[in-house]
């Protein structure tokens, strides 16, 4: 059986460059819906979730930014990744878009092969990363049945709510279950009170970001939902007695020592 096309919306207002990426990005197997502009991509997208999304910066009516963040503010789309096609060399551009949350950058002119190579990363490292946050169904098997569907339910939540700050009352709403019977199942299951587990199992999905090779500490602060880059960090250091940037410097170094080359 072959395995599923990987499915993208790509938004690209240059008639000639958007038509060659389309054919290119076909004949290599991937399943594309190409739009000219990004107010079309928005109602394709209300209806469809695709698994990457590509899009110019410069274009008229809505550019590529103001499509990114509005494609982050809703749920539905906010942990799809996005690649952002520009001809503008200035690094200041390139920062306030990584800032943003931007995935990856491909720079004009450039080869299809590099555009498939970080099509395929971007996906495949999406896909590792929820496979690796899946609960398992056979750990800790000695829990009583009601307690891993209670469990599995808050975790299965609190992933798909992650970027949007998912609160106690929020939380409790999708339970079906009040404020206090939350915090006291929580506290019973884990002896931690329903702010500190949500907490840290945010600051857990940050570090296995990082160890899935995210370095961005910006984008870390953006998955997770936490409300400032200082609160994230305060966090973090109070979690794991060390910094983030302190974090993914030491993870750089392997067993023997030598610096483990990054991107």
């Amino acid at each position: 059986m072959r395995n599923q096309k990987i499915k993208i919306v790509l938004i690209e207002d240059d008639k000639a460059l958007g038509n060659s990426i389309l054919e290119l990005l076909a004949l290599n197997d991937f399943d594309v819906n190409w739009f000219e502009d990004g107010l079309e991509a928005l109602v394709y997208l209300n209806k469809n979730t695709p698994d990457i999304v590509i899009s110019d910066l410069m274009m008229p009516h809505m550019d590529g930014e103001e499509l990114f963040l509005k494609i982050r503010k809703n749920s539905k789309f906010n942990t799809i990744p996005f690649i952002m096609i520009t001809a503008n060399t200035d690094d200041d551009v390139k920062f306030k878009q990584l800032e943003n949350g931007v995935n990856d950058f491909i720079m004009k002119p450039f080869k299809v092969k590099e555009l498939i190579y970080k099509i395929k990363s971007v996906v495949e490292l999406k896909k590792s990363i929820e496979k690796k946050f899946s609960p398992d169904p056979f750990s800790k098997i000695t829990i009583k049945l009601s307690e891993k569907d209670f469990l599995t339910s808050l975790n299965e939540i609190l992933i798909k709510n992650l970027k949007s700050k998912i609160d106690v009352n929020e939380l409790s709403m999708h339970l079906f279950i009040s404020k206090s019977t939350l915090d006291k199942r929580i506290r019973k299951r884990t002896n931690k009170n329903i702010s500190q587990y949500m907490r840290e199992f945010r600051l857990d999905y940050a570090i296995k970001l990082i160890h899935s090779g995210e370095r961005n500490i910006q984008y870390l602060v953006s998955e997770t939902g936490f409300s400032s880059f200082s609160y994230f960090t305060t966090s973090f250091k109070s979690y794991l007695n060390v910094t983030p940037r302190d974090y993914i410097k030491s993870i750089q170094i392997d067993k023997n020592g030598k610096d483990l080359k990054v991107g």
